[in-house]
């Protein structure tokens, strides 16, 4: 479901966008420096798909990863995300843990 919709970064409000049957699914962030901190993430009641927030997920951080920035998930759901991803996890700034 999510290879075939586009995901966004719209820079100007602040959050990763991925559009599913009229719905938007929103990750907003903050970024200082070379972190960017995923601060909520917002699945709408109509995407009824399991796995859609994990590929969701998987999609943002990997377009986080080709841009060399550490990430922050100050959100329970994104931080539960990355404990289950190992290879996420390097993408922690050093001395962080979750």
């Amino acid at each position: 479901m999510v290879e075939a919709a586009e995901l966004i970064d719209n820079d100007f409000l602040r959050q990763f966008e991925i559009k599913i049957d009229d719905q938007l699914a929103i990750i907003e962030y903050s970024l200082q420096e070379r972190k960017i901190f995923l601060t909520k993430l917002i699945i709408p009641e109509g995407i009824k798909d399991e796995n859609f927030s994990k590929d969701f997920l998987a999609a943002v951080f990997d377009q986080i990863a080709e841009r060399n920035l550490s990430v922050m998930p100050t959100c329970p759901e994104i931080a539960k995300f990355v404990r289950s991803n190992r290879k996420y996890k390097r993408m922690l700034p050093v001395g962080v843990r979750i």
